[in-house]
């Protein structure tokens, strides 16, 4: 009976049962390639939160019409190569969450997932924003209806000139506009992210497994999961995150000059701006990331344990 049981609930893989060696390696390669995959819908997603109004494209399908028509397929790639370095924070960030979540004790699962997931962001944002605001520049970059200008190679040298012009304005504060916006947006994000997940990790545990007695493989619980908190996380915070967005391209320090501007010229309905984009982001990379993350850690697994963990 109680084989049974453990077979329905899915144990969760602590820090210390893992190969940290494995861990990185495989990390490094997930990362870039979870990168590489979302990237588009990233660049997509921060353009028609920075147009005012539907100044250049009408949503998210007709930008990406206009980018690949005007911009090639290159063109939802600008910015890529300066984006890479923020894998980095990446690793950071799953670190800080594996530590943390181990030193909350004897907290709860919802608990330990809501402060790890907070404490991770505030370290992985503090690496990550100087990256940003550059990349996001960068991503603007022959943003046109003309071909001739669309099609204008970005490289690394531009990133160069960016981030010299962003220090002759603004000195090393400039690397960090919007700092506060991005913790208030990805703080909260990733601290409601894996309570929501593992969430429904275990609701659709006891309903396909419990309720319906079929046998499921764990992955296949995580990769429904991953998701729907992606979404539901990506949906709550989808206003800070247009605020964040803003303050970073235009600059400004006032949170709620920039919420209360956007407010005043489009209405509720401009706290939903590039919301389709962020759930097409969000959705697919949390099914990656999970998946991926997931089985990253059943790979680390120390070999004493291998046989330990439901697949």
């Amino acid at each position: 009976m109680n084989d049974e049981k453990d077979r329905k609930n899915i144990r969760i893989i602590e820090w210390d049962d893992m190969d940290k060696r494995k861990f990185y390696a495989f990390g490094m390669v997930l990362s870039m390639t979870i990168r590489g995959m979302i990237y588009p819908t990233s660049l997509i997603k921060t353009r028609l939160q920075v147009q005012r109004q539907n100044a250049i494209y009408h949503g998210t399908w007709d930008a990406f019409k206009k980018i690949t028509k005007y911009e090639g397929v290159r063109g939802l790639y600008k910015g890529f190569i300066i984006n890479t370095f923020t894998i980095f924070s990446g690793q950071c960030y799953i670190t800080t969450y594996e530590l943390m979540h181990k030193g909350c004790g004897d907290l709860n699962n919802t608990a330990k997932s809501f402060i790890a997931g907070g404490c991770a962001s505030f370290v992985a944002q503090s690496i990550t924003v100087p990256i940003d605001i550059v990349s996001q520049h960068i991503m603007l970059e022959g943003q046109s209806l003309e071909e001739r200008a669309g099609r204008r190679k970005v490289t690394l040298k531009d990133g160069l000139k960016i981030a010299k012009r962003i220090y002759h304005v603004d000195g090393w504060k400039g690397f960090y506009r919007g700092y506060w916006a991005s913790l208030m947006t990805f703080m909260p994000n990733s601290a409601l992210w894996w309570p929501i997940y593992h969430f429904y990790v275990e609701r659709l545990a006891s309903l396909l497994q419990g309720n319906l007695e079929l046998s499921i493989p764990a992955i296949a619980i995580q990769a429904m999961a991953g998701p729907a908190a992606g979404a539901t996380a990506a949906t709550l915070t989808n206003p800070m995150d247009i605020v964040r967005t803003r303050l970073q391209v235009y600059g400004g320090n006032s949170i709620l000059l920039t919420f209360s501007k956007l407010i005043e010229e489009e209405g509720a309905k401009g706290m939903t701006k590039g919301l389709t984009a962020r759930l097409l982001n969000a959705m697919p990379s949390s099914l990656v990331i999970i998946v991926g993350y997931e089985s990253l850690k059943r790979l680390s697994l120390r070999s004493e344990l291998a046989d330990s963990r439901q697949w």
